[in-house]
């Protein structure tokens, strides 16, 4: 603040000056577009391609493993012994992850799911140590051993399957587009040579790489890219229909459009040893398709996406 008034100040006196002086004050040229509209932290602008993906077996990422009636293994039983669940999921994601206005506690489908884990593992839904991070920070979260478990919007893919294990799927989402309402774009069609946005290190941003004409934009929160839509520095933002119903519930001047882009289910990932959690939290995701809680949970929190489905189906592999 000080510099911008130094800055005015000076400027004054240039003008004073030069008015004394009899002839007219040069013109000031209007500050860059960056100036007038500071950017979040860590907007990458266009983002970097995508690492190739990797030849060799395709798979079906909704198959999991089984689940298990028992409580053994090295990854449960050093949950036990700590006596809490880390877990890493988003306080950004509207309905699904976020800071609860009222009480400033993290709420949404994804926490409360999570705390059916405890649950069932260790006798208390408050039993959970939840760490928020971004997308990006998902697998390193897991194969550096920061966190049990993530449940942040976390698409199953082949690709992250050599990273991490999943569960079966827990929600079926698909990655669609958020902009300007009335802004005429329909799709992806009309978005040759704009500006796209997704969260860096999601499926989503890969996914752009996808349309050529696209250029695509990276921030470290997904919300970011509703900031960047709202200054009018990009046309479009593209993550999961879920995600972007709840940005439009926060931006009521937005609207999600277009057809589906791609399938994006969703699975609680683990550490590629923890098999033995992934069994216990497919046992966990049985109960609540079957006793009603998914249901409960998606009306609590996901109405304002339509009628409650049923829960996806779960797919084995062994």
């Amino acid at each position: 603040m000080r510099v911008v008034k130094r800055t005015a100040g000076a400027l004054a006196a240039v003008l004073l000056l030069a008015a004394g002086c009899g002839t007219s004050p040069p013109a000031v040229a209007d500050p860059p577009a960056a100036a007038q509209a500071p950017r979040p932290v860590g907007v990458q602008d266009p983002a970097p391609p995508p690492a190739a993906e990797e030849s060799g077996e395709t798979c079906d990422p909704r198959r999991s493993l089984r689940p298990s009636a028992t409580l053994d293994g090295p990854a449960l039983a050093r949950i036990r012994a700590r006596g809490l669940l880390v877990a890493g999921v988003s306080q950004n994601a509207y309905q699904l992850g976020f800071r609860h206005p009222d009480t400033g506690e993290l709420a949404g489908f994804e926490i409360d799911l999570v705390r059916e884990i405890a649950l069932d593992l260790l006798g208390s839904r408050d039993k959970v140590r939840f760490v928020a991070m971004g997308a990006a920070d998902r697998v390193p979260s897991l194969t550096g051993g920061k966190v049990d478990l993530v449940a942040r919007t976390m698409t199953m893919t082949c690709r992250d399957w050599r990273q991490v294990a999943f569960s079966t799927e827990y929600y079926g989402a698909a990655q669609r587009l958020l902009v300007p309402a009335g802004s005429g774009i329909d799709g992806m069609d009309d978005l040759a040579g704009k500006k796209v946005c997704a969260a860096a290190g999601s499926t989503s941003i890969r996914n752009l790489a996808d349309y050529p004409g696209v250029i695509p934009v990276a921030t470290t929160e997904v919300i970011d890219c509703l900031v960047l839509l709202q200054q009018h520095q990009i046309a479009a933002v593209s993550t999961s229909d879920v995600l972007l119903v709840g940005l439009a519930a926060q931006d009521p001047t937005t609207e999600v459009v277009g057809p589906p882009l791609k399938p994006q289910p969703y699975g609680v990932a683990t550490a590629p040893a923890a098999t033995d959690l992934v069994r216990f939290v497919n046992r966990v995701l049985e109960r609540v398709r079957l006793d009603g809680t998914w249901r409960a949970l998606h009306q609590r929190w996901l109405s304002g996406l339509g009628t409650t489905p049923a829960p996806p189906v779960a797919r084995y592999r062994d």
